[in-house]
């Protein structure tokens, strides 16, 4: 078969023309992807088993009331019965790519094959025409598109792709009283429900300079109750697009800044301002969120071990594979798989808020 267009040029731009910097191929857009990265660093892992992961999760109260008696009084003893189930089903992902040996050869790298087994040596003299490993590269871009991939999946609720993972908007819903998550109603409990200050929840904030910030006051109210069922705060983090936290700038500037940071030249005035925090939490930002035309939202996600997790079945995370060509054809296929879900345990203590 025939190169494509797509494939003769990524040869070509890698072959001796010019160079600059021989060896390094820049990438010109990859962003940070916060969120896959706190994920990633908190994620846990669970066996294989059936279809789901599922855990028990209750109210916290049995119904039960203390009631005052005397002498021989009668007093009655009531029933304790709410414990319930969630599961969440596991996915499965793949994604590859193909590679042939001509390609290999024009790089100046000889594939040598022991029945199925595959190895690469460089070829004696490549470094004098060579200027980018395209094996390396495309290595790098498969990487890179798997982050991307599973980054956009945590962000989205899983109706794109019914067979991939359903990430946080599956979880912290706009409008929180409504449907149910983990096959659990939120409608019948009160309790199994995210916190939200959004257009879909009825309660969108306009941020406002006056009466010291309206979008800083009415965090502060929700870090209130974002702690209460948690035991605090240490567990969340904040991630929002670029308008949200400019919001919240404003209000800062408006109402006034001030720095004890002297320790830098006074001489030049400097009217930038970090992004800020909120109770000690930073609120970063995450370009997912400006792609997407969220923008104007903030999502505070409690990952602690009772909150919202990402697991992989053991041994299942981005596990490397590495097929047999095909007898008729010289060529070899690089893929990666993961098998993850996003589970919860505790809803109440993570929250959206979005600006009008």
């Amino acid at each position: 078969m025939a190169f494509t267009a797509e494939e003769i040029e990524n040869i070509n731009n890698s072959a001796l023309e010019f160079y600059i910097d021989k060896g390094k191929v820049y990438a010109q857009n990859i962003q940070n992807k916060p969120m896959l990265k706190a994920f990633q660093a908190r994620a846990g892992r669970f066996s294989g088993g059936n279809e789901y992961v599922s855990l028990g999760v209750k109210s916290g109260q049995g119904g039960l009331a203390l009631a005052g008696y005397t002498g021989d009084d009668q007093v009655s003893y009531g029933t304790i019965a709410k414990n319930k189930r969630v599961r969440y089903p596991w996915r499965e992902h793949h994604m590859g790519y193909k590679l042939t040996m001509t390609e290999l050869k024009i790089d100046g790298i000889d594939v040598i094959e022991n029945g199925a087994d595959q190895e690469t040596r460089e070829m004696s003299g490549r470094e004098e025409h060579v200027l980018a490993n395209i094996l390396e590269s495309k290595n790098e871009d498969m990487g890179e598109d798997y982050n991307a991939s599973l980054n956009n999946l945590l962000h989205l609720d899983g109706s794109a792709d019914v067979k991939a993972l359903a990430g946080i908007a599956a979880f912290i819903l706009e409008d929180p009283d409504a449907g149910s998550t983990g096959n659990l109603s939120r409608v019948a409990n009160s309790w199994w429900r995210n916190r939200a200050l959004t257009t879909a929840g009825g309660g969108v904030v306009t941020a406002s300079a006056t009466a010291g910030g309206a979008l800083i006051t009415a965090l502060d109210k929700e870090w209130r109750q974002l702690g209460r069922y948690a035991g605090g705060m240490d567990n969340v983090q904040c991630f929002a697009g670029s308008d949200f936290i400019e919001a919240y700038k404003m209000e800062l500037r408006s109402n006034g800044y001030y720095s004890q940071d002297m320790s830098k030249d006074t001489d030049a005035p400097d009217g930038s301002m970090k992004d800020p925090k909120h109770g000690g939490k930073s609120i970063i930002y995450d370009p997912w969120y400006d792609d997407n035309g969220k923008s104007k939202f903030m999502h505070a996600i409690d990952m602690g071990k009772n909150g919202i997790r990402l697991l992989y079945m053991d041994g299942q995370r981005m596990k490397r594979h590495h097929p047999a060509r095909p007898y008729d054809r010289y060529v070899m296929y690089n893929g990666i798989t993961m098998t993850g879900v996003l589970t919860a345990k505790r809803l109440n203590s993570s929250g959206v808020y979005e600006i009008a």
